[in-house]
């Protein structure tokens, strides 16, 4: 017995459990690939693999519907792969473990893989539900979506014959979505230099136990970005508690708010070290007591090794990582709302002679997104920093009179009996890319309820996912 054992509809939850049974985390997809292409196979479906391993399945329509246009049922093979820094988890080799909490299917102290194995169990179990009603399908399923949008971006024009098409790669029952927001990546390097260790004391600094989330998805909760909690003490700590910092690692993907942070510190004085961080958890408190009551800090001692920064590179770290925006930027003035232009500081790794910072810049707006960027790029060279700036991925932009969406708004008030609300998401689905390698595709984007993907508290809702699959049986078998 597993934790999905006896939910309906049962061809939805088994192919749910068997992808998370399956490494899938993104650039990792072979494991996965290879499950769909074996059970397309074993259908008699016609299958087919691009050059970065995107896979396209090509479903026979239900018998007396082959007359209907083509639609294209979408999802992403990759999964976002965070654990609990104390959980034992190798996403290589081990299968999730499945929990029931209540309303919601969780992964014991890892990411759950809903994001975006909803869209591959769904498209799956209708393709072989012989209750289901629906013309030709193509089912796409992309690689590598969670780190760049990889396989989106490489897709060719042409292979999908498809004339409209069904994202199932967002997170709020009850909703229909048209645009997104489009985005980019950024490394900048810092050059450090180092001397000799001249304080005497050791000490391993770790902050965790916030919550994290989606960079996209969750960035206007105001809840805390570790890298920049930590690199606030270190600054702060001033001529009271001399210190040097040895060390400072933090967040793990472009995509994650970031949940912890380690520095390895020479301190002069323990006290006054003591003393300094006790008042600085009274300052956090204030600022994040009710988004983040889970913040906590461990402090063990260290063998000194190696050498430390130098007062300049110091400075110049701390500031950078300070100085760079993280949150909200500005507001949608067209969808109320809605987030327009973000950014996350996601991830900083101190290597022996330089620092290596990656920040992820979103906007729904592509000038808005050009000039935020722009102004990162200045600070990170005022910091004395190189740049290496990913090209950026096309937003989707909403097409209200979308035929599809027209009617996907009658069955969703047919089957669901309530009027869904039409929305644009701050994050970047693949409809964007999509969208330019096949002009004139007609697109919408809808799925079950999930909260906090991207983390191990990802979880989904079970009510919803039968709901999300009533839905979208029903609007293929309108199209048909």
């Amino acid at each position: 017995m597993h934790a999905l054992e006896g939910l309906e509809p049962k061809r939805f939850w088994d192919h749910f459990y068997a992808l998370t049974q399956i490494p899938r985390c993104s650039g990792d997809e072979a494991a996965v690939s290879a499950h769909v292409q074996g059970w397309a196979a074993a259908l008699g479906f016609a299958c087919e693999i691009d050059e970065v391993g995107n896979v396209l399945v090509r479903v026979p329509a239900t018998p007396g519907h082959e007359g209907a246009e083509i639609t294209a049922l979408q999802g992403h093979l990759d999964m976002v792969c965070e654990k609990h820094s104390t959980h034992q988890h190798d996403f290589a080799t081990d299968p999730l473990r499945l929990l029931r909490a209540g309303e919601w299917i969780v992964a014991e102290g890892t990411s759950l893989g809903a994001d975006n194995g909803v869209a591959i169990a769904a498209a799956m179990a209708v393709a072989e539900d012989p209750e289901a009603v629906h013309g030709p399908l193509e089912l796409l399923f992309t690689v590598d979506e969670e780190r760049g949008l990889v396989g989106a971006f490489n897709l060719k024009g042409g292979w999908l014959k498809a004339t409209r098409l069904l994202n199932l790669d967002t997170e709020e029952e009850g909703s229909l979505y048209i645009g997104c927001s489009g985005g980019g990546d950024t490394w900048m390097t810092l050059p450090l230099h180092r001397a000799r260790i001249k304080h005497a004391h050791g000490l391993k600094v770790r902050l965790h136990g916030l919550k994290g989330g989606h960079s996209g998805l969750d960035i206007n909760l105001g809840r805390g970005n570790a890298i920049q909690i930590l690199a606030r003490l270190l600054d702060g700590l001033g001529e009271g508690c001399a210190y040097q910092l040895l060390d400072l690692q933090g967040g793990t993907k472009h995509n994650a708010i970031p949940r912890e942070a380690i520095a390895c510190l020479a301190v002069a004085d323990l006290a006054a070290f003591e003393a300094a961080l006790e008042g600085f958890q009274a300052e956090i408190a204030e600022i994040y007591g009710v988004t983040e009551p889970g913040i906590a800090w461990e402090i063990e001692p260290l063998a000194l090794a190696g050498e430390a920064l130098c007062g300049g590179s110091l400075n110049a770290l701390l500031w950078l990582l300070g100085g760079l925006p993280h949150g909200v930027i500005t507001m949608s003035q067209a969808v109320n709302g809605l987030v327009e232009t973000s950014n996350n500081l996601a991830i900083v790794r101190l290597e022996a002679a330089q620092a290596r910072v990656q920040i992820s810049t979103r906007s729904s707006n592509n000038a808005r997104l050009r000039q935020t960027r722009a102004g990162i790029f200045g600070l990170a060279r005022l910091a004395g920093a190189s740049v290496e700036a990913e090209a950026a991925y096309p937003g989707w932009q909403p097409n209200p009179d979308s035929p599809l969406l027209a009617l996907a708004k009658a069955v969703h008030e047919a089957t669901l009996g309530s009027q869904p609300e039409i929305k644009a998401i701050h994050a970047g689905l693949e409809c964007g890319i999509i969208g330019e390698r096949y002009p004139g595709m007609d697109m919408i984007s809808f799925g079950p309820t999930m909260r906090w993907p991207h983390s191990p508290s990802e979880e989904l809702h079970i009510a919803s996912s039968a709901r999300f699959y009533r839905l979208l049986c029903a609007l293929l078998a309108a199209l048909s």
